[in-house]
């Protein structure tokens, strides 16, 4: 049995600047927290709790220490409340996220209407909307476009973890609801080169194993793109959820992880899956 890793399978820019940040102000203060997990990996959220870095969902209560932004970035009303109380703050937030928040202010403040392009419940898409005005919209697809008035000045960016095609579609639409329309491709490049390679390789072997926190917005998407070429695609956090008649007469296996994969935990999956290889 052939296992192919991809070759951008684990941890992006973003998130390996992140964690290596939170890591590094472990044991320098008693008071360390972050807000929010600092990436969607409960695994590297656990070590970081033995580590004495609890995550918190809001800043109530607390009064001193240091804060770690998450790499996902937060509301602009809660980095501002973080100041305001003196706390140390270490911002882990994404440079390419950052970049979206930059967009989003200048695009309002210019007198656009902002469209988001993204899951609205997600924190990097609950950040970035903090930074517009009163006129910004998310929008899952080019279907929720079409329910919008129709609109002089249109900005667009989207949630660096969207497929280009989602952008495209939304943009096209945009084109039938205003007269000016001002677009930011902020979609991360590790993201696409990610997205390829899951459809490349899910074309080439009989079975997709996709690693990647269950709440990671980047993974589900990998997962879509899989299963959409091979069936046979299955989705876990840890080696410990393989399942050994996943493997019943597969001749080769492909496995790629989302952004917020430690390598520890794929080298963990292929060691799994060599053992039951030379069970059989």
């Amino acid at each position: 049995m052939k296992i192919i890793l991809a070759k951008q399978a684990g941890f992006c820019f973003g998130v390996k600047r992140a964690t290596q940040m939170a890591f590094e102000a472990a044991g320098k203060n008693r008071h360390t927290f972050t807000l929010g997990p600092i990436i969607h990996s409960p695994q590297v959220v656990g070590k970081l709790e033995e580590l004495g870095i609890k995550a918190l969902n809001s800043l109530a209560g607390l009064d001193q220490g240091t804060i770690i932004i998450r790499s996902h970035g937060v509301k602009c009303q809660e980095l501002a409340e973080a100041r305001l109380k003196n706390l140390e703050v270490v911002d882990a937030t994404c440079p390419f996220v950052k970049k979206a928040h930059e967009y989003v202010k200048t695009l309002s403040e210019a007198g656009y209407w902002v469209l988001v392009v993204g899951d609205a419940d997600h924190p990097e898409v609950q950040g970035i909307v903090s930074y517009g005005g009163d006129k910004v919209h998310v929008v899952a697809s080019g279907d929720d476009v079409k329910k919008l008035p129709k609109m002089n000045k249109i900005g667009v960016i989207a949630q660096t973890t969207q497929a280009f095609e989602n952008l495209q579609n939304v943009v096209c639409e945009c084109l039938q609801r205003g007269g000016e329309i001002r677009v930011y491709n902020t979609i991360c490049d590790a993201t696409s080169v990610r997205q390829d390679e899951a459809k490349a390789l899910s074309g080439q072997v009989d079975c997709m194993v996709v690693i990647g926190g269950f709440n990671s917005a980047n993974t589900c998407r990998l997962l879509e793109i899989c299963r959409e070429i091979q069936p046979r695609t299955h989705h876990i956090e840890t080696a410990s959820e393989i399942k050994p008649e996943w493997f019943t007469g597969i001749e080769a296996i492909g496995i790629t992880a989302g952004a917020s994969t430690p390598k520890w935990i794929i080298d963990e999956v292929i060691n799994k899956i060599e053992q039951l290889n030379k069970s059989d």
